[in-house]
Parts: structure tokens; C-alpha cells; sequence
């Protein structure tokens, strides 16, 4: 009896849809502040610790697409154009270039914790960074000038705690799923 091989394509596009899903959920898992605490993060770091640059992307800018539409996959269910233009917006867009980096850090040595911890870390402070000039041009268009560092007080500062715990459970979960994931043809070289 032959094993039949599933379609690469699917794959992707289920991949995408699993991956796309996961963020909504973590975005739900959420503590309503200016910024608010969410699971996005760890969301991320998961899906670009397992998968390629390529599902990685893809899912976070159909999540993003899915809210932009009216689809409330946001922190608090939020939805629309106004949630991806507001003052967290940059965020969401900074998860794109943080998956970026975990990838070319995945890439230069595979299966190297020390570069995975290395490359969330990096990709993390690029959005924490873009998230923030972001997040204060926002505020500035509005007229309320806020100096630097109520800014990182608000947007930086309250997550790096639980960015930490979330990154060490992302690293330990893509050391234990990334055998079977590969095994079941869902998880393969960059």
C-alpha cells in the first residue's frame, strides 16, 4: 500500500489558516490597557519558530486582513481600519518584521535554541520599536504629545516580563512540535 502525498499548496493553505487562527485566539486572551496584554506575541514567535518565512507572513497578514475587513480578531474584538491605523496598529505590523528576523535567524543555524532565543529577541525589540514611533505618532496627530518615556512606561517597559515567559514557552514548544510537525509534512526546511 502506497502512501499518498498530500499537496504541498494544501498544506500551506492550511497552515495559514491554522496559524491565522491561533492569532485571533491569542489576540482574545487579552487584559484591556492602553496596550493591552494579549498572547499575540507568543502567537508569533510560535508560528515563525515552526514554520517558513513564507506561512508565517502569510498568516499574520491575513490575520491582519481579516480584522482590517471587519472581522473582530483583535485584543477585545476589536475589527476594522481604525484598529489596524490606531495607536497599536504598529504592532501588529511590527509582528511581520519580527517573524522576518526569527526566520534569517532560523536560517543561519537550524535547530539552534541559542539562535531562536536570539532571533525572537531581536525580532521582538524591532517591534517593540516600530510599534512605538507608531504609537506616538498616533498620539502626536491627535495633539496629545506624550515625552519618551511615558511612552516606553505604556507600550515597553509593563511587557518585557511576560514577553520573556512567552518567548521561553514558544522556544520549548517549537523544540517539542517541530519532529512531529516535520513528520506529518507540515514543517519543512526554510
Amino acid at each position: 500500500m502506497q502512501k499518498e502525498k498530500i499537496d504541498p499548496k494544501l498544506i500551506t493553505v492550511l497552515s495559514v489558516g491554522v496559524c491565522a487562527a491561533l492569532m485571533t485566539i491569542c489576540s482574545w486572551i487579552s487584559i484591556p490597557i492602553v496596550v493591552p496584554f494579549t498572547l499575540q506575541t507568543f502567537a508569533v514567535f510560535l508560528i515563525a519558530g515552526l514554520f517558513s518565512l513564507k506561512v508565517s507572513m502569510l498568516s499574520i497578514t491575513v490575520f491582519i486582513a481579516l480584522g482590517a475587513v471587519g472581522l473582530p480578531v483583535f485584543s477585545g474584538f476589536k475589527s476594522g481600519l481604525a484598529a489596524v491605523m490606531g495607536p497599536t496598529g504598529g504592532y501588529m505590523v511590527g509582528f511581520l518584521f519580527t517573524a522576518l528576523i526569527i526566520w534569517l535567524f532560523k536560517t543561519i543555524k537550524p535547530s539552534s535554541v541559542p539562535f531562536l532565543v536570539i532571533g525572537m529577541s531581536l525580532g521582538l525589540a524591532v517591534c517593540y520599536m516600530f510599534g512605538t514611533i507608531w504609537f506616538y505618532i498616533v498620539y502626536a496627530r491627535t495633539g496629545n504629545v506624550m515625552s519618551g518615556a511615558k511612552i516606553l512606561s505604556l507600550c515597553v517597559l509593563p511587557f518585557l516580563i511576560p514577553d520573556a515567559v512567552k518567548m521561553a514557552l514558544a522556544v520549548l514548544l517549537v523544540n517539542r512540535l517541530t519532529a512531529p510537525l516535520s513528520k506529518m509534512g507540515f514543517v519543512k526546511a526554510m
